[in-house]
């Protein structure tokens, strides 16, 4: 009678050990949050007249970045500028935009108010609906 007695109170106390242990078990990390940032000087960039400006942060290093690139170019009119911010050309600017992942595309007004932005390589069905949209809210 006693070495059942025994088992079951072994048993209770390894339940109670792993629920425990469960209880502690950290939260699984979630992904990454990339910075975007929510304003642009205009002047930083080429075209600073045109009404919308398209700002592709890319690293020679990042194969996404060339597609990201060509996407944007594909925009370029004269009321869009399109303009690639590689990181080895133009360290400052990634500095002091925060940028912390490439590419990253952002799309911004007149006055540089970021309007949309994409990080990691959209498709071009994204980034062209992401331009008509903010510009049929932009008035």
């Amino acid at each position: 009678m006693e070495r059942p007695l025994i088992a079951l109170a072994v048993v209770a106390v390894a339940l109670v050990v792993a629920w425990v242990v469960q209880r502690r078990r950290p939260e699984a990390p979630t992904g990454g949050r990339w910075s975007v940032p929510g304003q642009l000087d205009r002047a930083d960039f080429p075209e600073p007249g045109a009404p919308w400006l398209v700002a592709v942060f890319t690293s020679a290093s990042c194969d996404a970045c060339a597609a990201t690139v060509t996407k944007a170019q594909a925009l370029a009119s004269p009321s869009l500028a399109v303009a690639e911010v590689e990181l080895a050309a133009e360290p400052e600017l990634h500095r002091r935009y925060g940028v912390d992942a490439v590419p990253l595309l952002v799309l911004a007004d007149a006055e540089g108010v970021v309007r949309a932005s994409f990080v990691g390589p959209p498709s071009a069905t994204d980034l062209w609906a992401a331009v008509a949209d903010v510009r049929d809210s932009a008035g």
